[in-house]
């Protein structure tokens, strides 16, 4: 090859070239015509043959380390990301809205390789001013296509090698469109870090490249007709990954990632408009506005189904103990994530969720009034809803108890709990507002109360005077039958209570340290007054342990058997030990 040799060779055949072709303008002699279109012929056969062999020479993957501006934080970021999907699983529990996959996972803002065009030298100085010199003689021969041609196709196999490197898969829409979604949510973790990388070093540097070899070039843009030759078929490639997931099936589990795509792409979108700036690139900005577009739409429809699942939620086997569905942790930890993406979910929700009436007299759909909120955003809205109709379903599940305590201690459970993870949460806690707050701190403090009514009414109504006094013509005091019935009803009630609700649990520390305080403030000062009332009496007859079976001390010691979701004999073993 000419150009491999000797450099005052290389110069010497491409002045033959020139002179070539500026006898073409003076042959008149057919003949000679004929000779001098032979020779040009001949010529670009060998210059094409050297412009490929450049190409060729200097074609190379481009360095890992060049495709980010900090390959360790890139590392850092992806662990950091998985790290946060599986703890996010974890926190969910078990999903109890059907789903396609197994993860909700948060990783808003990862993948940020690079944040901005870094083009990239991928063709030494020397060798761009061969192949612009013989781009030159090329073009001014007529000679265009073949040129563009043959650049097209080693620059397309360079950035094919770099989307291998970079992980990127040669997959159809059908193809993406059937993958699990596990398999598809690491691919599209790996794609928005390969998308940055692509549109603002490689497609970027691609076309510096061809700007440094065209550029001024005739006066057709021949820059930027080599530049969509090469990498328009690989840009489709990465987008159709996008795109199918825009268009594929919605389901919850989606939507945080739909998110982590929607806001890449926002990201991208100067830059996409900049690098593909070209009259003839026009179709991949459209492609990748238009993707843009449905990412949002598929939010928008992932959040309203989400709610409608939410809602519908089918399962009818009460979670033993009365402790916190997982329903409650699911949706609470999925609203937590969408507090997240506030600010991304704030400029694509502009509408109010579609809710029931107040006099709608629907028994399926929960019946609010929004009036009091009407200054909230409609994010804020949706979020409020899917509580509302979570607390709906649950008062469903708590009709599935038997027991009415255990119902009012299953509400009181899961509202806590809803609660405690607004409480938890900046971003929800502002977005939901103190107002609705304290809402929700009242109805799970009412269901406190109404468990205790339930529960302690009746055993505390043993404790009453009333029925215990007789009175007639020659004697007046308490009656000794009745005084016995009372102690054995209040025994055998409190056993009952103690058997059944050592057993219920109440997952929270604090809330099961404060019930139990409230229980004893109302049990022992009531306990400890009918006993000094009334053991003398008791003690005074045959058999008294048969009617005094608990000392005050007791019951103190039996209340801290509640709500630990074991036997009771299992905590007097530990409370001995």
């Amino acid at each position: 090859m000419i150009f491999d040799g000797d450099r005052h060779e290389a110069d010497r055949y491409l002045l033959a070239v020139d002179e070539i072709q500026r006898s073409m303008s003076s042959a008149s002699i057919d003949q000679a015509q004929d000779k001098v279109n032979s020779a040009i012929q001949i010529a670009m056969a060998r210059l094409e043959d050297e412009f490929r062999n450049i190409l060729l020479s200097h074609t190379a993957p481009i360095e890992e380390d060049a495709l980010t501006d900090n390959p360790a934080a890139a590392a850092a970021e992806s662990s950091s990301s998985t790290s946060a999907a599986e703890s996010s699983t974890a926190a969910a529990e078990s999903d109890p809205i059907p789903r396609t996959g197994s993860s909700v996972s948060n990783s808003s803002g990862s993948y940020r390789s690079t944040s901005s065009i870094k083009e990239l030298d991928l063709i030494p100085e020397l060798a761009v001013y061969d192949l612009r010199s013989i781009a030159e003689r090329m073009i001014s021969a007529g000679y265009l296509r073949e040129c563009i041609q043959v650049y097209g196709s080693v620059r397309k196999s360079a950035v094919d090698s770099s989307f291998r490197r970079l992980g990127i898969e040669k997959l159809s829409i059908g193809d993406i469109q059937r993958l699990e979604w596990d398999a598809l949510e690491s691919k599209i973790r790996r794609w928005i870090r390969a998308a940055k990388v692509c549109v603002r070093i490689l497609f970027a540097s691609e076309k510096k490249l061809c700007e440094q070899i065209f550029d001024g070039i005739e006066t057709a843009a021949v820059d930027e007709a080599c530049f969509v030759e090469t990498v328009k078929g690989p840009a489709v490639q990465l987008f159709n990954f996008a795109e199918a997931v825009s268009i594929s099936r919605r389901s919850p589990e989606k939507m945080f990632k739909i998110l982590d795509l929607h806001d890449a792409l926002v990201d991208l979108m100067p830059d996409i408009e900049s690098v593909f700036d070209a009259k003839s690139a026009d179709s991949i900005r459209v492609q990748a506005a238009e993707i843009l577009s449905r990412l949002a739409e598929a939010a928008r429809g992932i959040l309203s189904e989400f709610e409608n699942a939410v809602l519908r939620e089918p399962s009818k086997i009460p979670v033993p103990g009365g402790t916190i569905h997982p329903l409650t942790r699911y949706v609470m930890n999925y609203i937590s994530l969408i507090s997240d993406y506030k600010q991304t979910l704030i400029e694509l929700i502009m509408s109010k969720p579609s809710t029931g009436s107040r006099y709608s007299g629907d028994p399926t759909t929960p019946d609010m009034e929004f009036a009091e909120l009407e200054s909230k955003p409609p994010l804020a809205l949706h979020l409020i809803w899917i509580i509302v109709i979570l607390q709906f379903n649950l008062d469903g599940k708590s009709k599935l108890y038997k027991d009415v305590s255990l119902a009012h201690l299953f509400m009181m459970n899961n509202v806590h709990y809803i609660v405690q993870k607004v409480k938890g949460s900046m971003e929800l806690r502002e977005m939901i507002g103190d107002d609705y707050l304290r809402k929700l701190t009242g109805k799970f403090r009412q269901s406190a109360t109404n468990y205790q009514r339930a529960t302690w009414v009746g055993v505390l109504y043993c404790l009453r005077d009333e029925g215990l006094h007789v009175s007639g013509s020659f004697s007046s005091g308490v009656s000794k039958s009745a005084l016995r019935e009372r102690f054995k009803s209040f025994n055998g009630m409190f056993e009952e209570v103690h058997r059944t609700q050592a057993t219920w649990l109440i997952p929270d520390t604090q809330l099961r340290e404060e019930l139990r305080i409230s229980i004893s403030e109302h049990l022992i000062p009531a306990y400890r007054s009918f006993l000094g009332r009334f053991r003398s009496h008791i003690e005074s007859g045959r058999h008294p342990e048969n009617y005094i079976k608990y000392s005050v001390e007791d019951l103190e010691s039996a209340v801290l058997d509640f709500f630990e979701g074991c036997p009771v004999s299992q905590h007097s073993r530990k409370r001995s030990q």
